[in-house]
């Protein structure tokens, strides 16, 4: 079956391009140029996936994004941005966009990313982070250690206020996977996954991965809860 994006860009020359990648998929593409025909064409459409530019003349991507979630509308997103800094990909994650593409990009990294949020690798990408997850020891200490300078202390005092607050963000990200809150859980995700990378717990990292790949999957989920019992059960 053939999908459908809608193509959010206001630039003709980028819009060009990015058009052109998309339906290489292949693809049915709709394309704007604003954030008011985004939201007509969305409304009037069943899309399976949009793409969204950080950046329009009547608004901004999360703003857009946002204002779709207030019609109802659940469809997957992902951002695309010139901008390069951290704190601005993050925001854009934060927004609820699946990931962000930073341009100018290769068509064939948007066609991945492409068919990654549409679910065609979705589940490979997950066998192979849950298989990578049950060989990998609960703590990666060295590269804690490396992460913190070298503290030992710091590491031991990071990892047990994480460790105090996992039972709660466990039950949290459990409870928005059975009720279908796809919101809730990909915030709870994302802040676990950078928590893990901190106090190096590897295992319980992969795991959040799995799930963040396949949210639907009870299999990626049976996997982060074994995760986390290992991850508590390990102090």
């Amino acid at each position: 079956m053939i999908a459908k994006i809608l193509l959010v860009e206001d630039d003709p020359t980028t819009r060009a391009f990015l058009t052109a990648a998309t339906a290489e998929l292949p693809a049915e593409v709709d394309v704007a140029d604003c954030c008011a025909t985004a939201l007509r064409l969305a409304g009037e459409r069943g899309h399976d996936l949009w793409l969204i530019d950080a950046n329009l003349p009547d608004g901004d991507g999360a703003g857009l994004l946002a204002a779709l979630r207030m019609q109802g509308l659940r469809t997957p997103a992902l951002a695309h941005t010139a901008a390069q800094e951290r704190a601005t990909l993050d925001a854009l994650r934060a927004a609820g966009f699946l990931d962000v593409l930073v341009k100018p990009m290769p068509a064939a990294v948007l066609q991945d990313a492409l068919r990654a949020a549409l679910g065609s690798s979705r589940m490979r990408v997950a066998d192979a982070q849950a298989a990578f997850a049950g060989n990998l020891q609960v703590w990666d200490d060295a590269g804690a250690l490396a992460a913190l300078n070298g503290q030992q202390a710091h590491v031991d005092a990071l990892r047990s206020l994480f460790i105090g607050e996992l039972p709660g963000t466990r039950d949290g990200v459990q409870a928005a996977a059975r009720s279908g809150d796809a919101d809730a859980l990909r915030a709870s995700l994302h802040r676990l996954r950078a928590s893990c990378g901190f106090v190096g717990a590897s295992r319980l990292g992969a795991a959040v991965a799995a799930l963040q790949a396949t949210p639907h999957s009870s299999e990626a989920l049976a996997q982060f809860l074994g995760a986390a019992q290992d991850t508590l059960s390990s102090v």
